[in-house]
């Protein structure tokens, strides 16, 4: 009797925790992978983000040096014209991460002159909401030392920056599919008497 019970447990735990797992995680996107946030080597930064299938819930994550470069959030045509001029948002910590909370495009360029023009610029199109309920916040900018400071209540159509930053990778969604996997192992290794304790 005392094996069934914990046979049923097991299997209960693991239906409970991967279901669980999957739907919270979203992936992590270095921008621009190994080459981050930059003008050095021309990295493409359109070809980068057509690699990727952008969802609610990801999060993609800036990182270049602070001496240097910068990120803005602008609207569609300031992206297109590389006008810094009024972004949405400012970012200059050198390592900003930003969760999308809804779908659609979001632009974003370095403000420093010349580099949105010799292509330090993404557009990164969020396919399709993880969650439907997905709360729209503003988000908070770091602090930066140009005038062009994050507009207070910035209309940033959803994106929040979360004050830690979580591990960047290239966008791996496996973490959820490889904690079901060890749960399933636990689970059989529970069905099989491994165990299973008798009092």
């Amino acid at each position: 009797m005392v094996k069934v019970i914990a046979t049923a447990m097991a299997w209960v735990l693991a239906f409970l925790l991967a279901a669980g797992v999957g739907l919270s995680e979203g992936a992590v996107y270095k921008v621009g992978d190994a080459a981050g946030w930059t003008i050095m080597g021309s990295p493409n930064y359109t070809a980068w983000a057509l690699s990727k299938k952008f969802e609610v819930g990801d999060t993609i994550v800036f990182e270049y040096n602070k001496s240097f470069h910068n990120v803005l959030e602008v609207s569609k045509a300031d992206y297109h014209s590389c006008n810094a001029a009024s972004p949405m948002v400012t970012f200059a910590t050198g390592n900003d991460t930003i969760t999308i909370k809804t779908k659609g495009h979001r632009y974003f360029i370095c403000g420093i002159p010349g580099h949105c023009s010799g292509g330090q610029k993404v557009d990164i199109k969020i396919s399709k909401s993880a969650s439907s309920a997905a709360p729209s916040t503003s988000p908070t900018a770091s602090p930066s030392p140009s005038p062009a400071a994050s507009t207070p209540g910035g209309g940033s159509g959803g994106i929040s920056t979360p004050a830690a930053t979580p591990g960047a990778n290239s966008g791996t969604r496996a973490l959820p599919g490889l904690i079901a996997l060890a749960l399933s192992v636990f689970a059989s290794a529970a069905v099989s008497g491994g165990l299973a304790m008798n009092y």
